[in-house]
């Protein structure tokens, strides 16, 4: 099982750097659609949408997504209304618990969560938006190691009995040291991280880790509420798309107002 999580995950990676490195905007806006429709067909049967329904849906999302992302300012507005989504919303529904709810309202909040990571991921600039998957992957595997080392206080057990306030706390030095490192040697983001600038540039980065984990206990209490263990089965040893983005759904629109407010996106 190890074996073939490591497998696939060196394969999309290998895959992912390929299309963001050597795809022009266009093009790599539509390998971000087509990924995104398929997570808009998971999300769509979590919800318990009928065949028919979910196959309409994940269409009409990977289309809307890459007509949005060749539209000027599409992704600034999508992006502000996603990041009042994570920030607000969201942590609502993980505190009053999810509830039943018609088809309509659970596709409608499928929207919310992958039409503007969408038009994040094809708006920002390839090293940007690799730094912010980057911070992503080091807070889950900080926020790993220190939980497994460390953790003895559950964070929300009846979401996902895995994860702990140590565990939570591992992940936001691992953040906050890596941000450091990133601004040390870029370039662009050095001239502008500079003297009091420091403590926003470093809030951010809390910020994005805090989503980071509000993203990863919301697709958790979804598939909690459908009863699934995983949102699929495409990725051997990973399970679904939505598996795999679910951090990322909450932290790219805000990562890319944050970078535009820097005038580095």
């Amino acid at each position: 099982m190890l074996l073939t999580r490591v497998l696939t995950a060196a394969v999309l990676l290998a895959a992912f750097l390929a299309a963001l490195f050597l795809l022009d905007r266009s093009q790599f806006s539509m390998v971000v659609s087509l990924v995104v429709g398929i997570g808009a067909h998971e999300w769509a049967r979590l919800v318990k949408a009928r065949p028919v329904i979910a196959a309409i849906f994940a269409v009409a999302v990977a289309l809307g997504c890459f007509w949005l992302a060749q539209l000027a300012s599409g992704a600034l507005w999508i992006c502000a209304v996603g990041a009042l989504f994570w920030i607000s919303v969201a942590p609502y529904f993980l505190v009053t618990g999810f509830r039943a709810s018609p088809v309509a309202v659970g596709l409608a909040v499928g929207l919310f969560v992958l039409v503007p990571a969408a038009l994040a991921m094809s708006a920002l600039p390839p090293r940007h938006l690799l730094m912010v998957l980057g911070l992503m992957w080091i807070s889950d595997t900080a926020a790993y190691l220190a939980g497994r080392a460390f953790g003895r206080r559950k964070l929300a057990p009846s979401i996902s009995p895995g994860k702990t306030w140590e565990g939570v706390a591992g992940g936001a030095i691992g953040c906050v040291i890596y941000a450091i490192i990133w601004a040390y040697f870029d370039v662009d983001l050095r001239a502008r991280v500079q003297g009091f600038v420091w403590i926003p540039f470093l809030a951010g980065t809390l910020l994005l880790c805090a989503l980071g984990i509000v993203g990863d206990l919301f697709e958790s209490s979804l598939k909690r509420q459908a009863g699934a263990k995983d949102s699929g089965r495409l990725l051997p040893g990973h399970g679904g798309v939505l598996d795999r983005v679910d951090s990322a759904t909450a932290t790219l629109p805000v990562a890319f107002l944050l970078m535009l407010a820097m005038g580095t996106a």
